[in-house]
């Protein structure tokens, strides 16, 4: 056991650091909020276990202080995580190649984690889907333990002023890494500016969902045209050589 996964562990826990450092913060925020609201650590247990939905958590804080309704909850948790139906398409064979570990591949892919796989590329002697399963479970793991950090010191007289910021940081240094180790920057570009037209459009609290559908639809279209130009590339460089 030791001897198949210590390789994919070691890649995994590097490629997930970035995460780490993001979700305990956020994780601890998350923590005293629930804290702040009368909600203890068990409940920072249960929640970042079983919901484990990042920005939803935050929102959940207040539906559980108000008493707000069930369906009322659950339109809202659609509402806010509808972004990750466009995250798994392109994970779908993936996630069905690692068979009974497929359902928590599902649950557990947050934008972040969704970040780290895109950009894995394991090495000689790490197995792809080892990596991956052990990212997103490290991932998880930091969340759960953040948050219960944060709901254990919920009662300190500490100042967390800024500490939220920690996630923007966090997407600045995947989208760099990214950025830098891809061949294509037209994903990242088409996201920027589909995102910087609905953000001015919208405003920050409806951009996310419209953004994303139109970007998608924007690289579905420039697919074809983008693989002829590589294959065109390819073809060039092997002429040349």
């Amino acid at each position: 056991m030791q001897k198949r996964f210590g390789p994919a562990l070691k890649y995994a826990f590097r490629q997930s650091l970035p995460v780490m450092f993001g979700y305990i913060f956020l994780g601890v925020a998350f923590g005293i909020l629930l804290q702040q609201a009368g909600f203890g650590a068990l409940w920072a247990l249960l929640i970042s276990g079983f919901v484990y939905a990042g920005s939803l958590q935050f929102v959940l804080v207040g539906f559980l202080a108000q008493g707000a309704a069930l369906p009322t909850v659950a339109l809202m948790s659609l509402f806010i995580n509808s972004r990750h139906l466009f995250y798994g398409l392109s994970f779908i064979d993936k996630f069905k190649a690692m068979g009974r570990r497929k359902p928590y591949m599902v649950f557990s892919l947050t934008d972040e984690t969704y970040s780290v796989l895109c950009g894995m590329q394991p090495p000689a002697g790490v197995n792809e889907q080892d990596a991956m399963f052990l990212v997103a479970l490290l991932d998880q793991l930091y969340w759960v333990a953040g948050s219960l950090l944060g709901a254990l010191a919920g009662n300190l007289p500490l100042d967390f002023t800024g500490i939220d910021f920690s996630m923007t940081a966090l997407f600045l240094v995947i989208f760099l890494e990214q950025w830098r180790g891809s061949k294509s920057h037209l994903p990242a570009l088409v996201g920027l500016a589909s995102g910087a037209v609905f953000l001015l459009w919208l405003g920050p609290d409806a951009f996310l969902l419209p953004a994303l559908a139109v970007a998608v639809a924007v690289l579905l279209l420039a697919k074809p045209v983008v693989l002829r130009r590589e294959a065109q590339n390819q073809k060039a460089k092997e002429g040349a050589q």
